[in-house]
């Protein structure tokens, strides 16, 4: 078939490579130079109206939609208006990850476990609240952040320093939250409707630093599978997932897309950290490259209401990602830093998260810069693959985690 997908980075790089590698034709915009290895890049504007027309000129039979931005401007709804089938929530349906306070109410509505919570539209409201809490605290921005809009304090002060920056913007929302522990796991989920299918559980590395210190990120690095708990995936099923998806129904919302479940394991059971409506990035880089079913297939079946959780099969081998992210990131990453690539081999890919070419240099274009994956049959050799084809790139002053996987004892195999 004939797939457009929509973004331009890391994410949408491994979607249209999970699409291509099943002889699928994927058109993409507005794409990047990686993504140009898999796909016919389209220049076009991104609103969502002109990109639903655009579909329809060029004959996609699906169109799969990358960021979370392009799903709160309506791009599923404005496809759906001209009978083009469109993966991912509608714009309602995707405020489950645009609208944090509402997902919070939605979670307590529907029972879903999370932590204790309150959301503010006051400032002064929720500066007082905060001074009333006990650190360490969490304090989200309510509104789309790219994953990077939330703050761990360690003191009621550095809560309400947090505050204070997210009620500059006009309209905004704050939620605060209770501090959960335990270890961190992501579950993405195909769906339509109430059926789904779970792809293996993965880990991402939120802070920029070592250790799990300095300022959140979109994520420096990620491993799958994540090893659960025997039973463990089957509360997380019954929990979370399956309430989630009933409740969205029951609320006249039906789910179609993908649901980011971030889960925190913590001593009472795994809870929500968070929902996002759509593939996490770098999880895509590091779980689709595991997939050996046809993402496009299942994609266009949910979109008709008939997906088949049966048929979505994953190898049963490991896969890690490292990120390398420009110097400066992720407050003010520089820019047109020349980039040379190295065969990735059979077990690699370098996905492009945010580069562009000048004259036919590879230069960045953005903080998270590469995703580069490996596959192999267990994790200590994925992360060693990974972290080798990471230092074979020539990418001057690239920012790398090199703790990926530490907090489940993972190590790079050398060999």
């Amino acid at each position: 078939m004939r797939v457009l997908v929509i973004g331009g980075g890391g994410r949408e790089h491994a979607i249209a490579h999970a699409c291509a590698r099943h002889g699928h034709e994927v058109l993409c915009t507005p794409g990047n130079p990686g993504i140009a290895a898999h796909a016919r890049l389209i220049d076009s504007p991104q609103d969502a109206p002109t990109l639903a027309r655009l579909a329809q000129r060029e004959g996609a039979d699906l169109v799969i939609v990358g960021p979370e931005a392009y799903l709160a401007a309506g791009l599923v709804d404005e496809c759906a208006a001209l009978g083009i089938p469109a993966f991912g929530p509608t714009r309602a349906a995707s405020r489950l990850e645009g609208d944090k306070a509402w997902s919070k109410a939605f979670m307590g509505r529907h029972g879903i476990p999370t932590a204790a919570h309150h959301a503010f539209s006051d400032l002064q409201t929720a500066l007082d609240h905060a001074a009333t809490l006990t650190p360490p605290i969490v304090v989200k921005d309510a509104g789309l952040k790219a994953g990077k809009g939330v703050t761990i304090a360690h003191t009621p002060e550095q809560a309400q320093a947090a505050l204070r920056d997210i009620f500059t913007q006009p309209g905004a929302q704050a939620v605060t939250e209770d501090f959960m522990t335990g270890q961190e796991v992501t579950i993405l989920a195909l769906c339509s409707g109430t059926r789904y299918a779970l792809t293996p559980p993965s880990q991402d590395h939120k802070t920029i630093h070592e250790g799990d210190t300095g300022p959140m990120t979109g994520g420096m690095g990620v491993i799958c599978p994540f090893p659960l708990e025997p039973g463990v995936l089957d509360v997380i099923r019954r929990d979370i997932i399956e309430p989630t998806l009933r409740g969205m129904t029951e609320e006249g919302l039906p789910y179609t897309g993908v649901l980011y479940a971030g889960l925190m394991l913590t001593p009472t059971g795994p809870k929500v950290v968070e929902f996002n409506a759509r593939f996490g990035d770098p999880e895509a880089e590091t779980v689709l490259p595991l997939l050996t079913s046809d993402l496009a297939q299942h994609a266009l079946d949910a979109t008709r209401g008939q997906l088949d959780p049966t048929h979505v099969t994953f190898s049963e081998d490991a896969s890690a990602t490292i990120i390398l992210a420009a110097p400066g990131y992720p407050a003010e990453p520089h820019k047109d830093i020349p980039i040379t690539l190295p065969d990735p081999g059979p077990h690699g890919i370098i996905h492009h998260a945010g580069t562009r070419t000048q004259n036919g240099q590879l230069l960045s274009s953005g903080g998270r810069v590469l995703a580069i994956t490996a596959t192999a049959p267990t994790l200590n050799a994925a992360l060693g693959r990974a972290y080798a084809l990471a230092d074979q790139t020539s990418f001057p002053g690239a920012q790398l985690r090199r703790d990926i996987g530490r907090r489940i004892g993972a190590h790079p195999d050398p060999t």
